[in-house]
């Protein structure tokens, strides 16, 4: 979305106008989500938090202050959210579920190996994964949610610095290490292997 249609849909949502926050959502919801699921591991939870997105902006978009860059404005939102939903749910962990769903919110139907595919590669895939998170874990949260925002939330460096309130090198520095540390952690866990 270029910057002069970017401004109109905003003062459309402003003035309350549907329009407004259904153009908002299209343009930045599949990369919300992509950052939710990430962070998350679990389509229900990224699911439910570009819903709890969607309402917030509804609440606060009048307070967005347009000199600021609209996306890293959202984005911080979006990762104040993640990290609001991890510690209530490292302070209250849900009972263990028997549903038809598994980790990462696909039914386990749809877990199961292709005919065609080798037994093991889904397997394989899913572990990779849970190591991926596992690792994401290890590193401290304002690391880990800067490398979502990159990775997975398609933001450049220069936006991550000013949803961090930190110089850029800073926010380069800290991805920098922040992906070394999840490589070593990554070789690591393949090596015990």
């Amino acid at each position: 979305m270029d910057p002069e249609q970017l401004r109109e849909t905003i003062a459309a949502a402003k003035a309350g106008r549907e329009d407004g926050y259904r153009g908002l959502l299209s343009a930045y919801g599949p990369r919300l989500y992509g950052y939710f699921l990430k962070a998350t591991g679990n389509s229900h939870d990224a699911e439910d938090l570009l819903s709890d997105l969607t309402l917030r902006l509804v609440r606060v978009l009048s307070r967005y202050d347009e000199r600021g860059r609209f996306e890293p404005w959202l984005f911080r939102i979006a990762a104040n959210m993640v990290r609001d939903r991890i510690r209530r749910r490292k302070a209250n962990p849900s009972p263990a579920s028997l549903s038809a769903e598994g980790d990462g919110g696909k039914p386990l139907i749809d877990r199961l190996p292709d005919a065609d595919a080798p037994v093991d590669a889904g397997l394989l895939a899913e572990e990779a994964g849970e190591q991926l998170r596992a690792a994401l874990d290890e590193l401290d949260e304002k690391t880990r949610e800067m490398i979502l925002l990159r990775h997975y939330g398609e933001l450049s460096f220069k936006e991550i610095a000013a949803a961090f309130d930190c110089p850029l090198g800073t926010a380069l520095a800290r991805v920098h290490r922040g992906l070394k540390s999840l490589r070593r952690r990554m070789g690591e866990t393949h090596a015990s292997e």
